[in-house]
């Protein structure tokens, strides 16, 4: 990434009408009751200091996947939760960009928030539809993207309005995703260790490719670690195995070779009978038994793991180490998040699983930053250039 972006402190939005995405893709229950409100109140520090300097604050969301208008994903119950923790009210439009949206707009006054009713009820969003689009940035005097978790996908409200407005800034969410991933990829504090865990390599080839420029060590665990092992001539009896990827595999390997990166699989395998948490299981070493299933790293390997990530100064984690899903195949992916809790390095974990781990053993406030978005982060972490962060105003 390199060049920073302006933030909301860059832009004087004294008065002015600011549009602000944000991710409130919160879940809800049957009874449309938000049972998670952390993206909520992850976005509350941009919201508040908008209304601190008195702007017109305009809150533009998706939530879940509607295919057009579906009541059943109104923003109203974010709409009422959000009201309770700024303590002011949010008026919610009964439309995306309609007539109720323009008249709450239009009589607004500074200080106060609107909240636009969920952007995926149009079809122009996903479409970035530049009609729609400039429809939308009519609304306001500044675009102001807080959403690193849709940072990735080149909507209407995450890339389409910055063509019809001049001031396009970051929240202080995307401040932080690109001032800790950023920093980690571009300038990190050595050694810088990454663990990369999931089930495929399919899915994390251009992660390893771009990591193996910048690391010193990588650490291989999860499903994708077996791909690995059967390239180095293991037998992995039934465990996952991308055949086809073994030859990439090998290549990987040889890279990391040549570019004098520690390449570190797993030593030891937690090996079940089937994939299921009441399966017998033991640890085994080298090839794993025909029949078995491996479906965790083994003692020795969390060793390896914490030795390396307690001599690091930067360790950033991607994916689970094992089927955390099953209590007694969970064991190595919380030794991993506990070695990173103790060990003072600057901690980063990309957001999708791994960040749904650490929040779930409740340490995710032990490290130094916790991305937000799964798919943008992954990106992210591929050296792909992410169109919601592109759109904005360079520092």
């Amino acid at each position: 990434m390199g060049r920073m972006k302006k933030t909301v402190r860059d832009a004087d939005v004294r008065k002015k009408r600011c549009l602000v995405r944000v991710d409130f893709n919160v879940p809800l229950d049957e009874n449309k009751n938000i049972t998670d409100d952390n993206r909520i109140v992850a976005a509350l520090p941009t919201i508040q200091y908008l209304l601190k300097h008195n702007a017109k604050v305009i809150l533009v969301s998706h939530l879940g996947r509607p295919k057009g208008v579906n009541p059943d994903l109104s923003l109203k119950p974010v709409a009422k939760r959000l009201s309770e923790l700024l303590h002011k009210k949010v008026r919610l439009a009964e439309d995306v960009a309609g007539e109720s949206a323009q008249r709450r707009v239009r009589r607004m006054s500074s200080g106060e928030t609107v909240m636009l009713e969920n952007v995926r009820f149009e079809e122009g969003e996903e479409k970035n539809d530049p009609a729609f689009s400039e429809r939308l940035a009519s609304f306001a005097d500044i675009y102001v993207n807080d959403a690193f978790g849709t940072a990735h996908r080149a909507h209407s409200s995450t890339e389409g309005v910055s063509k019809f407005l001049p001031v396009c800034v970051s929240g202080f969410l995307i401040e932080k995703e690109l001032k800790f991933l950023g920093t980690a990829l571009d300038s990190p504090k050595r050694p810088f260790t990454a663990i990369l865990g999931g089930s495929k390599v399919s899915d994390k080839i251009d992660t390893i490719k771009n990591l193996l420029e910048k690391v010193d060590t990588l650490l291989i665990g999860g499903g994708m670690a077996y791909t690995f092992l059967a390239a180095q001539g293991y037998s992995v009896g039934n465990s996952l195995c991308e055949r086809d990827k073994i030859a990439l595999a090998k290549e990987l390997l040889e890279t990391a070779k040549e570019k004098g990166v520690k390449l570190i699989l797993p030593v030891d395998t937690v090996a079940a009978e089937n994939f299921s948490n009441d399966s017998p299981f033991r640890t085994v070493e080298g090839d794993i038994p025909d029949g078995m299933t491996g479906l965790d790293i083994g003692e020795k390997t969390v060793a390896l793991f914490r030795a390396e990530i307690n001599s690091s100064d930067t360790v950033l984690w991607n994916g689970p180490v094992g089927v955390f899903e099953m209590p007694n195949f969970a064991k190595g992916t919380e030794a991993v998040a506990t070695a990173l809790a103790e060990s003072g390095a600057i901690t980063i974990v990309g957001g999708g699983d791994s960040a749904a781990a650490v929040i779930k053993m409740g340490i995710a406030d032990m490290l130094t930053h916790v991305s937000t978005g799964g798919g943008a982060s992954l990106e992210f972490l591929e050296g792909k250039k992410l169109p919601g962060i592109e759109c904005l105003n360079d520092k």
